[in-house]
C-alpha cells in the first residue's frame, strides 16, 4: 500500500485507557445535556416556522439597506446573511423572517375553532412573505432575482420536529435489534450505550455554538448513527472471532488486540469521510 495511516501490528492498549475515556466521555454528556437544558437547540425556519427568502441582484447589495426595509414592517425578528455559491458569480442574499403569530381571534363568525390558528398562522406566514418580496422590489427594483422562497407555517414545523425526533429513535431502536439479533444482548447494550453517546454529545455542540439546527441536520445525525454502528460492527465482528480463536486470552488483552486489529480500517474510513466533508465546507454544498 502507498497509503499507511496505522503502522501494522499496533500495541495500544485501550483498555488500559478506559476509565479515563469514561471520565472524559461522561463529562461531555453532562455537559451536553445541561446545554440542552438550559441553552436548547437553535431551530432553523424547517422547526421554528417563518419565512426564507433567498435573491441576487444585478448590483452590489447594500445588506444594512435591505435588513431595514424588511425590519421597517414590523414582522419581528429579522435576520439578513449574504451566502457565496461557487456555482454562480454573483454573491447571494439570504433574508429570515420569525414565524408569524396567529390572529387571537376565532374562527368567522365568532365560533370557537381549535385549528383556527393554525390555518391564521399559515396565512400569516404567506402574507409576511408577500410582503417581504415587495419591499426588496421597491428596494432593489427589477433587478432582484427570488432563487428560493420557503414559507413553514406552525403546522408543518410542528410535524417536522415530531417526524425528526421520531427518525433518530427509530434509527437507534432498530440498530439496537440488529445488534441482538446479530450479536448477544451484552453486545447491543454496549453499542446502543456508543449510540446514545455520540447522539448526545453532537446535540450538545449544537446547543453551545449556536449552530442553526434544521432537516439537514437530523440527516447528519442518522449520518452519525449510521458511521457509528458500521464501526460497532466492524469491532464486535472481530471481538467475536477472537473469543472463538483465543478462547483462554484475558478479556482486556481480547480487546485490546481485536480494537488495534480493525484501527488501521477505522483510522481510514474516517478519514476519507472528513476529506468529502472538508470540500463540502470549502466549496459549499
Amino acid at each position: 500500500m502507498f497509503l499507511k495511516l496505522i503502522p501494522d501490528n499496533t500495541h495500544i492498549k485501550f483498555i488500559q485507557m478506559r476509565i479515563a475515556a469514561l471520565v472524559f466521555s461522561g463529562a461531555l454528556i453532562v455537559g451536553s445535556l445541561f446545554a440542552l437544558v438550559e441553552l436548547g437547540l437553535n431551530f432553523g425556519v424547517d422547526f421554528r416556522g417563518g419565512v426564507t427568502i433567498e435573491f441576487t441582484d444585478n448590483e452590489p447589495i447594500d445588506i444594512g439597506a435591505v435588513r431595514s426595509a424588511v425590519s421597517a414592517l414590523g414582522l419581528g425578528d429579522v435576520k439578513v446573511q449574504t451566502i457565496q455559491d461557487f456555482a454562480a458569480t454573483e454573491e447571494a442574499v439570504v433574508v429570515f423572517i420569525e414565524q408569524q403569530d396567529a390572529e387571537t381571534e376565532t374562527a368567522e363568525g365568532g365560533q370557537d375553532n381549535s385549528d383556527a390558528p393554525d390555518v391564521v398562522g399559515d396565512v400569516a406566514q404567506q402574507d409576511a412573505s408577500v410582503q417581504v418580496k415587495d419591499a426588496l422590489k421597491a428596494l432593489l427594483g427589477d433587478g432582484i432575482n427570488f432563487r428560493k422562497i420557503d414559507v413553514v407555517g406552525p403546522t408543518v414545523s410542528g410535524e417536522l420536529i415530531k417526524k425528526g425526533a421520531i427518525a433518530i429513535v427509530l434509527a437507534i431502536g432498530m440498530m439496537l435489534l440488529y445488534i441482538w439479533l446479530r450479536f448477544e444482548w451484552q453486545f447491543s447494550l454496549g453499542a446502543i450505550v456508543a449510540l446514545v453517546h455520540d447522539v448526545i454529545i453532537t446535540l450538545g455542540m449544537f446547543a453551545v455554538t449556536r449552530l442553526e439546527f434544521n432537516l439537514a441536520i437530523i440527516a447528519a445525525i442518522l449520518t452519525i448513527v449510521g458511521y457509528s454502528m458500521n464501526d460497532t460492527v466492524v469491532v464486535y465482528d472481530r471481538v467475536r472471532e477472537n473469543l472463538r480463536k483465543y478462547k483462554k486470552k484475558d478479556l482486556a488483552e481480547l480487546l485490546n488486540l481485536s480494537i488495534n486489529d480493525t484501527l488501521s480500517r477505522t483510522v481510514m474510513t474516517s478519514v476519507t469521510t472528513l476529506l468529502a466533508l472538508a470540500s463540502l465546507a470549502v466549496f459549499g454544498g
